[in-house]
């Protein structure tokens, strides 16, 4: 993708990688918004695949970013554990080249809630991880080369929601679609706990973070634990069109990758930090009525 013209070429260069993804797109919009002062490069496989290690290095020294904001990874738990050697070279391998790379700058890698095993609940940025599944085990491990430079920070989010390129990259988006499919209704599990964040809120901190030079762990998330239950539920009112009805289920019934009960985050750390706190998804929905969502 071109570089954004929202600043003159004396302005800092900042690289978003997975620009395509969900929190890259974000990161993209709202970069005139939130860092006027920088110029982006948003980056996709059009651009050159984060796995040709010397495409990687030669664009990089072309272009020497001042910022760079990896958000590009295989997210998804069961592709993770189908293919997962190809799961740590996207989340492993292309994250410590690029650490590698931005060694003097500083960097902000993506995380996931799903490092912990979700036996506590409200995790802080101290406790202990213990993924239960290979995408958490590739990004723990991408976490503890990222945080071996002071410069660099870890960001560990939640499951994000907000409106994709491809239509189904939120949360929001793949419940809609299939309770869209499921025509009667579907279950939904009413003992997984997260803390669900819109992607927008989750691109206006990471972008204020990043300006700021913080470094180390941040948990940036939604300020309400929440069911998968109680997410559907909240957004089924929404929705009028959504003619199916949800049920109750239970995650210990889930047939595929195991499945970590309660990986709610405890935010207390980033809301010290930032200068408007993240709020929870029923606040936000609720001050963001014309939202599509």
């Amino acid at each position: 993708m071109p570089i954004s013209p929202s600043g003159s070429l004396t302005e800092p260069l900042a690289w978003i990688t997975g620009a395509n993804g969900l929190i890259g797109n974000y990161l993209a919009q709202t970069a005139p918004k939130f860092a006027s002062r920088w110029r982006v490069r948003a980056l996709t496989r059009a651009d050159f695949d984060l796995l040709d290690l010397d495409s990687v290095r030669r664009e990089f020294q072309n272009d020497r970013p001042q910022l760079v904001i990896h958000c590009a990874a295989i997210t998804s738990v069961i592709d993770a554990q189908k293919k997962p050697a190809l799961a740590r070279r996207v989340n492993v391998e292309a994250a410590q080249l690029l650490a590698e790379l931005a060694a003097e700058i500083p960097f902000v890698f993506f995380s996931t809630d799903l490092v912990f095993d979700g036996r506590k609940g409200d995790y802080t940025e101290t406790d202990a991880a213990n993924p239960l599944h290979v995408y958490g085990e590739t990004k723990l491990a991408a976490e503890a080369i990222v945080l071996k430079n002071p410069r660099h920070l870890v960001v560990r989010t939640s499951i994000n929601g907000g409106v994709s390129r491809s239509g189904n990259r939120s949360f929001n988006e793949q419940l809609r679609r299939t309770m869209q499919s499921a025509g009667q209704g579907m279950k939904l599990f009413r003992d997984e706990f997260r803390s669900p964040i819109p992607a927008a809120e989750t691109a206006r901190a990471v972008w204020e973070l990043a300006q700021k030079k913080c470094a180390g762990v941040y948990h940036v998330a939604g300020a309400e634990k929440m069911s998968r239950l109680q997410i559907g539920e909240l957004l089924l009112k929404r929705w009028p069109e959504v003619t199916g009805q949800i049920g109750s289920g239970s995650a210990k019934d889930f047939p595929g990758p195991p499945r970590a009960l309660d990986t709610s985050l405890d935010i207390s750390k980033v809301q010290k930090t930032l200068s408007a706190p993240l709020p929870g998804l029923t606040e936000w929905l609720a001050a963001n009525p014309a939202e599509k969502f």
